[in-house]
Formats: structure tokens, C-alpha cells, sequence
């Protein structure tokens, strides 16, 4: 079974944050990833190691995550994550989620593994935790400092549909 250990550092919340993971496959041989962003938030960080840790593993291999974060630990084995998606990605109020894009892109992940979460306390000794946690800070000071910078986003196409009184004529042929 392949192990992953995932977390994420912000200074400040919002501030210029790192994610890191560390990915032990059953040979037991090791992978470092890790990245960041200038301005984002701590959540965002977790969310996002677990993904870039996620994308490394093919699909349908089974795959132990361990986090610290609360926030990752809870939407995952509480329920929260299924709920979500069953209610259109709206809380029990009808609310939308924050961090949905990240959301949905972990969810399509677990979709296709057979990954089981722990939850880790942070800071307590755990050395594939500590190193996570060194290489996640580590990554937001250098963004901090302007070390690194955040590539610009490309931009999305997004439809938006527009209310319409007239009828809509649809064609089964190209012209």
C-alpha cells in the first residue's frame, strides 16, 4: 500500500503559504513534492497537497493519506465531503462550500482510488509529518520573501447562460 503524508503552512491567514507530501510507495522508496502560493490560505494548502500528492498515484491503487489537518481529516471522514456533493456542492444551509474548485478536484481523485485518511497531531514527532510540515514552511517563507512567485492563472473559459425570451432552434447539422 502506498503511503502519503500531506501538509500545508500559511504565514499569515490569508499570507504566502507552502503545501508539501511525501509519497511512500511499497518498496518503500520516497518522493518529496511540494509548492505554494503567494497570497492563499492555510485550508487551501492542505487541500492542495493531498491533490498534488493524489495525481502521482494511479488510479485504482489503494493508498493511506496521513494529514494534521482538521479541515481535510473531517470533510473526508465525516461525511461532510459526500454530503456536499449530494446537496449540488451546497452545505446543510444551502450554502456554497469554500474551496469548492479544490474540493472537486480531490473528490474526482477519491473517486478513482481507494485512498483511507488518518489523521496525524501535527508537530508530536511523526518524521515523514515533521518533514511535510519543514518543506511546507520552508516553501511559504520563500514565497514571503518573493523567492518564489505564483505563475499567473491561464485564463478559464466559463459559460454562463443567459435568460432568454425567444426559442432556441438547436441542429443536428454542422454548417
Amino acid at each position: 500500500m502506498i503511503r502519503i503524508y500531506t501538509d500545508g503552512s500559511c504565514l499569515g491567514n490569508p499570507g504566502a503559504g507552502g503545501w508539501a507530501a511525501v509519497i511512500v510507495d511499497e518498496q518503500n522508496h520516497r518522493e518529496e513534492l511540494f509548492g505554494g502560493e503567494e497570497h492563499t490560505t492555510n485550508n487551501r494548502m492542505e487541500l492542495t497537497a493531498a491533490i498534488r500528492a493524489l495525481e502521482k498515484i494511479s488510479s485504482g491503487a489503494s493508498v493511506e493519506l496521513f494529514t494534521d489537518s482538521s479541515y481535510l481529516k473531517n470533510a473526508v471522514m465525516n461525511g461532510w465531503l459526500a454530503n456536499w456533493k449530494a446537496n449540488d456542492w451546497a452545505d446543510a444551509l444551502r450554502r456554497g462550500i469554500l474551496n469548492l474548485d479544490l474540493w472537486r478536484e480531490l473528490d474526482a481523485l477519491l473517486v478513482t482510488r481507494d485512498v483511507k485518511f488518518n489523521w496525524v497531531k501535527g508537530h508530536a514527532g511523526n518524521p515523514l509529518n515533521e518533514r511535510c510540515d519543514v518543506l511546507a514552511h520552508s516553501t511559504a517563507e520563500k514565497f514571503q520573501r518573493g523567492e518564489f512567485k505564483t505563475p499567473p492563472t491561464p485564463p478559464r473559459r466559463v459559460f454562463v447562460p443567459q435568460e432568454t425570451s425567444k426559442p432556441v432552434q438547436l441542429s443536428l447539422f454542422a454548417f
